[in-house]
This record gives C-alpha cells, structure tokens and sequence, in this order.
C-alpha cells in the first residue's frame, strides 16, 4: 500500500510551520559559515629570534627587483582599487562591478607595461542557501517519525550538507546501507539491495566525504544520508561539512544515534525501512569569475615560479588590505620585474596569478590546480609548477611581519611539498633579518591561496601582516627593540581591526609595513629565480622518502574543507 498520502500531508503541516521559524534557523545557519571564516588567516604569536638563519646562506645584497620596486607604485594600484570600491557600491567581491572593473585594470596595466602573455581564465560559481528548512521523515515499519532539524548541532537529528542539490522526495522510499564505511567499489557492489534509485545510508570514517559522495553518484543513488560513528563524545551530534561544488546529489547529515537506529532496522530483514525528505533551495544562477594569470616569455615553462594573491574583497568592504594589498603589491613587483636587467637571463618562467573568489572558499586558486591536475599542454600541468608564493594582507594597521612557516604544515600534506616549504620560510627569514627587522611566524595551514597548492604536492610560501589575530605586548616591546617605539603599535587587539569589514579602505594600510612586505617578497622571487637546479633545491629526493617512512596513517589533505574548518573523516 502507497505511504505518499500520510508523508504528503505530513509535509505540508510541518512546511507551513517551518517557514515561520526559516528566516532565524537560516540566519544561524549562516553564522555557522561566518565563524569558520573569522577564525582564519591568524598569526601565530611565537616570539622569534632576530639574529641571522644560517639554513640558507642565499642572502643577496644587490637584489635588483628590491631595488626597483616603489612603494609609491604599489600604492597607487591600491588608491585605484579603492577608487573603483567606492563607485561601485563600496565593494569589489565577486559578482560586482568593483570586481570586474579590478581584474581589468589588472589585465590592462599588465598589457600595456610588459610584454608578459596574459590569461584570464573563467569559471563557474555556484551557490548554496536553503529556501527553507529540510524535512526528513523516517518510516520503521509503518511508524513514521518527523526527524528533528536544528542550527543547534546538540539539538539536531540531521543536518543539511553545503551543496547538496534540492529534492522534493513525498513518496517514502526504500533504504540500503553502505557496509565498511563506503570507501572502496566493493563496498557499494556488496550492499544488498543495491544502491541504485536508492537512499543510501553511509557512516562516517575511514575516508573522507568526498570520495563516499562521488562512489553514491557513480552506484546512482538517490539520496546520500551520511551519519556520526559515535566512536567519541564529539562525533555524536550531526555536524557541517561541505561536498564539492560540483555535487550533484541530494545529501544530509544524520547524527549517530538517528543513522545507527536507521542502520539496526535495516540489518533485520523483516523491517521496512523507508524515509522521506525535502531539500529546498534557492535557485540562484550560476555565474562566471575569472583568474589573471601573466607569464615571462622568457624562462623554462616547465619549471613555473608561480607568485598569487587573490583580487576579490568580502562583500561588505572594499577590501584594501584583504586583500588589495597583495593584489597591488602582485602587479607591481610584475612590472618592476618586467624593469629589471635579470629579466631577459631568467631560468625559470614566472607566473603572477590573481586569483577569483578566495573570500568563498578559495575557489579560483582551487579550480587553478584542478585544470593543471588534468592538464596535458606543456607549460600547463601541475609538475611544471615549481613553487607557490602567496601574499594575502601585506599592509596590516597594527601589524606583525608574518611568514608563513613551513614546519606548521599539517601532517595530510604530502611529504613532497615539505621540505621546499621550510626553505622558502627560511628565504622570507632570511631577508627581514638581514634588514634588522623583527618577524612572526604564520601558520601554513589552510586560510589562503597557498592551500590548494600544498594539498597537490607543490611546495609554498608567502606573508602574512594579520587578520584578527591579537597583537601582544610582548610582539610590541620586541618590535620595538630592533625598530624604536612605535606609537601605533596596540596590543590586546586585533593585528587589523576591519578584517572583512567596511573600514578596510586606504586608510587601513600601514604603509611602513607594506613596503617591508613587499620588498621582501622581492627578494623572495629573485632568490628563487636565480637559484640553479630550483627544482632538486626545493624536492630533496631524501628528505622526503624520510619523511614518508616516518608519517603513518596520514590521511587525504583537503584544502577546501580544511579551510572551511570542516571535518573530512
């Protein structure tokens, strides 16, 4: 007999319900996204030592892109970013004018300047936001339950996955459980019954989301209900994650207690176990973003040093330090390269990127790697990419001369981008001591550009001035040992005060700091561009078989989730 009567009426009762409460679940909801995004690109505080690293013994006295590079360069492109902020609504994110007209001007100064060759790429973005909230309905045996959906995870039966597809599912359907955790194609063969036209339900672990997602697609499931595996007291309770953006499956997240009561019914035979849901969702076009990316004609295309910083501002601000900073100081150390008398002699080509819609998860860089992952063109795969420099927030108000620090990478990180990593820590190192100038180390995590780079093996590096991490006492008295006192110097708060907020305009830069950061960047670029055998330099065949034979159960490193926070296995 049909159950789609009883779950149809059911449905509408609990819609009209649910959507006067929405609008207050889906603001918290968004909370949830804000609080991962403030909680990145922090400074680690450690104090540091101020005498000369001895790990690499490159300094050069007579950097010639150091001594071409102007602050006063560097901070008209900022003045200009600003400028288009401010006629076009005060913002230059991604899906505006402020950020079209800034790739433009990018892809224009670069054209009439140099005689790099130029790409901007597009690709699609597409956005996630519930219309209202889902509805999950369980039948056992003809008993049909309404789950409980909340943005208060220790509330909640089930969750919502980020980019689920919408499913208007009023018919109970049929459930089949993934054994062994849903990683390998013998587990979705062996599942009885099959997986097809099917809601599957698959426990967490063992794997990442990722792949269990893309195993439901390829066995044609209807719906993919993840759930907790209740293995510690914190992996009870639903929890966030994200499925990549091209998922095309309906999918939530069950918290342990409600998929393990789920998986026992199933295992006996004579139960009937069926559910019901609706995932409704906003439906919002996709629409394009486009990378920059300007090569040197001269040096090997095979061995690519690749400097990025990311061009577009979070909505509500027009984004000067986060992150027209490193925008600006990208396209003038171009041009200043461009100047330069090593520009011709050039081993290794150069490619400046400026990257689309970091501010929503690092998504240009990402689908960057992604096409070279799958690229056969010469000049285009990832192994001709050497080494990635990233520069996001270079002109932080209350500052610290941060260095993203290659001993901070996260054991997922395959072995292959460590060590280059540490030493291109210890060129940034190198430069600010030779200048008698103090230093932090930055975490190498997962709050910027570099992330995709690393998680695909290349080795990475860059600066960091701060975002919302806390400046310390101790960071301004030993400042001022090596650089005076500083009046400005605040401890107790935030290294930039309008982080992503609508105060970060011209006038939030120190200029002081921006020009130490940019010539060190500089100096950084030039180092490795004069560097022979760069390649063997940064992929030490020996160093890295030690480090795998002494990482063990290291898990899949991805830089999407890992940068949203988000849980992977």
């Amino acid at each position: 007999m049909s159950t789609s009567g009883p779950c149809l009426l059911i449905i509408i009762v609990l819609a009209a319900l649910f959507v006067i409460i929405s609008i207050t679940l889906n603001a918290a909801t968004l909370g949830i996204v804000i609080n991962r995004f403030d909680q990145l690109k922090k400074t680690n505080d450690n104090q540091e030592p101020t005498t000369m690293s001895t790990t690499t013994n490159r300094i050069l006295l007579n950097s010639s892109l150091v001594e071409a590079i102007r602050i006063s360069d560097v901070m008209e492109h900022l003045s200009q970013f600003y400028r288009i902020a401010l006629t076009e609504n005060g913002t230059r994110a991604i899906n505006t004018k402020g950020f079209n007209r800034t790739i433009d001007y990018i892809a224009d100064y670069l054209s009439i300047n140099t005689n790099y060759y130029i790409n901007k790429t597009y690709f699609p973005i597409r956005t996630f936001q519930l219309a209202s909230n889902p509805i999950l309905l369980t039948s056992i045996n003809g008993v049909i339950i309404n789950r409980t959906y909340s943005t208060d995870l220790t509330k909640a039966e089930f969750f919502h996955i980020q980019y689920s597809t919408a499913i208007n599912l009023t018919d109970f359907t049929t459930l089949t459980v993934i054994p062994n955790g849903g990683c390998l194609d013998e587990d979705w063969l062996s599942a009885n019954p099959s997986p097809m036209g099917r809601i599957v339900l698959v426990k967490r672990g063992l794997c990442d989301f990722l792949p269990k997602a893309a195993f439901a697609t390829k066995y044609q499931a209807k719906t993919l209900l993840f759930y907790n595996d209740g293995t510690s007291s914190d992996r009870n309770n639903p929890i966030f994650i994200s499925l990549d953006r091209s998922n095309e499956l309906p999918a939530l997240f069950l918290s342990f207690d409600l998929g393990q009561e789920l998986a026992n019914a199933f295992l006996n035979s004579t139960n009937n176990v069926s559910v019901c849901l609706i995932i409704d969702l906003v439906n919002i076009p996709q629409f394009p973003v486009a990378n920059i990316c300007a090569d040197t004609p001269t040096g090997d295309i095979t061995q690519t040093i690749l400097v990025g910083s990311h061009s577009d501002s979070v909505p509500d601000g027009p984004g000067i330090n986060d992150n027209g900073s490193g925008s600006a100081a990208n396209l003038a150390l171009a041009v200043a390269l461009f100047q330069t008398s090593i520009y011709t002699t050039l081993k290794y080509r150069i490619r400046f990127c400026w990257w689309g819609a970091e501010e929503i998860g690092l998504i240009g860089s990402d689908f960057y790697v992604k096409q070279a992952k799958l690229s056969t063109i010469i000049g285009e795969r990832l192994s001709d990419n050497l080494v990635n420099l990233n520069f996001d927030m270079l002109g932080s108000p209350n500052y610290v001369f941060g260095i993203y620090n290659g001993e901070t990478i996260t054991n997922a990180t395959p072995e292959i981008a460590v060590p280059g990593s540490i030493k291109v820590t210890s060129l940034f190192r190198d430069w600010f001591n030779s200048q008698k100038l103090p230093w932090n180390n930055s975490t190498l995590g997962s709050g910027s550009d570099y992330a995709p780079f690393l998680a695909a093996g290349v080795a990475a590096g860059g600066l960091l001035s701060g975002a919302s991490g806390i400046k310390t006492k101790e960071q301004c008295d030993r400042y001022a040992l090596l650089l005076g006192p500083d009046p400005y110097c605040t401890p107790n708060i935030a290294q930039d005060p309008c982080y992503h907020r609508s105060c970060d305009t011209i006038w939030n830069i120190n200029v002081f700091a921006y020009e130490k950061m940019v010539k060190a960047a500089g100096y950084v670029i030039e180092s490795l561009a004069r560097t022979d055998n760069l390649k063997e330099w940064l992929y030490p065949t020996q160093e890295i078989q030690n480090l795998k034979s002494s990482r063990k159960n290291k898990r899949e490193y991805n830089s999407i989730s890992e940068y949203f926070g988000l849980a992977t296995v």
